[in-house]
């Protein structure tokens, strides 16, 4: 009898926290739920006009319809270094941007150009699960950066252990932060940098989240940092910012050698974005100040909302600078999955348990504000009505 053999590194995965939500959120619609999804972080508005214009324009032109390049199209790269210059005021050149099929694609396929079997990363806890996943995919070993709320949820380099710093050879941060909404400011980064360089560890760090932000007070980028991008590289998406997570496009940038070695991977394993959604890139790089001013001020509101409900039903929520997440403590006498379950089935409202993310998540869960400002009103109408 034929008999299928799954390798180790699948069996050892957890299940992806996201995909257990959705078959818990089906499984309430199934009922009869009228179910309200504050989980996943899709954004519920759609594409800027401007932008799928520019994509039907392109997508008409036959020279588009090939291979694109491995790297991206210089035009995009070129456009994705102004616009670091601009909003970071780097020094990046276009040969050290590369295209990506979204930003997770570039995380997920870093630990493969670094980490040798047995080699350490060094992962916050808690994290976006690609990080740590990756890691184990190229036989690396996960060493968790626990983020606490009294160090304002950023990692203590001083806690990491000599032995453990002197053998890592990546650190993935991710600033603004998801899962926390907590934002880092350049002295942190500065001492980042040093902490790389003294223990020559390559730091990647996710900065999807730098273009959601409150009060007008746009968040800090590690590649502001002097000598940043010498020990590291950043990876930037057009997912949150216009609302383009289907498209699947982003960029990554950092030091020629470092941006290279992924291209090394890259260049194996995926043929490149095709070339009229980089078109549509370069258009949303260009125009898009504008669309998120004003995608900020539709998120405040929710934001706004959702914290009186949660501040009215006594339970101790953060307030983001940044990110369209809400981080809150769960009530004294649960854990975090049980205050998740416990909220769909007394509020039919889908939250993501804080253990989701790692055991430093524990004790806390989070709240995405990406659906429409009517149902908004309504999920915090539930919570303030709801019995804890």
């Amino acid at each position: 009898m034929f008999r299928i053999n799954i390798a180790q590194r699948v069996k050892e995965l957890p299940p992806y926290l996201f995909k257990e939500i959705d078959k818990q959120k089906a499984e309430a619609i199934k009922a009869g739920s009228d179910i309200i999804d504050l989980g996943v972080g899709d954004p519920d508005l759609p594409t800027p006009n401007y932008i799928i214009e520019a994509l039907s324009k392109a997508a008409a032109d036959p020279t588009n319809h090939q291979y694109p390049s491995y790297a991206g199209m210089e035009a995009f790269n070129k456009e994705a270094a102004l616009w670091l210059k601009k909003r970071f005021d780097t020094d990046i050149k276009s040969s050290e941007v590369i295209t990506l099929i979204g930003s997770k694609e570039g995380i997920a396929h870093t630990p493969l150009a670094f980490i040798n079997p047995g080699d350490i990363a060094l992962i916050p806890d808690p994290g976006y699960p690609v990080y740590e996943n990756s890691v184990r995919f190229a036989g690396g070993i996960p060493f968790y950066m626990p983020l606490k709320k009294e160090n304002g949820f950023l990692p203590d380099f001083s806690a990491i252990p000599e032995n453990i710093a002197g053998k890592a050879k990546l650190m993935f941060l991710n600033y603004p932060n998801n899962p926390t909404s907590a934002t880092a400011e350049i002295s942190f980064f500065n001492d980042l940098v040093l902490y790389a360089k003294k223990y020559n560890i390559i730091v990647c760090h996710d900065a999807a989240y730098t273009e959601v932000y409150y009060n007008g007070k746009k968040p800090t980028g590690f590649l502001e940092a002097e000598g940043a991008k010498e020990v590291g590289i950043e990876y930037h998406s057009l997912s949150k910012t216009y609302n383009m997570t289907g498209w699947r496009i982003g960029f990554a940038a950092g030091g020629s050698d470092i941006i290279n070695a992924l291209g090394k991977i890259k260049s194996n394993v995926d043929s490149g974005v095709f070339q009229a959604i980089q078109i549509a890139g370069i258009e949303a790089l260009k125009g898009g100040e504008k669309y998120i001013e004003e995608l900020n001020r539709i998120y405040e509101k929710r934001k706004r909302i959702i914290l009186d409900a949660l501040n009215s039903a006594g339970i101790k929520a953060y307030d983001p600078k940044a990110t369209f997440y809400i981080w809150f403590e769960v009530p004294k006498g649960y854990s975090s999955a049980e205050f998740v379950s416990l909220l769909l089935s007394k509020a039919n409202i889908v939250t993501i348990p804080g253990s989701g993310f790692g055991k430093a998540g524990e004790g806390y869960a989070r709240i995405s504000l990406t659906v429409s400002e009517e149902r908004i009103k309504e999920a915090a109408l539930r919570i303030k009505n709801a019995k804890f």
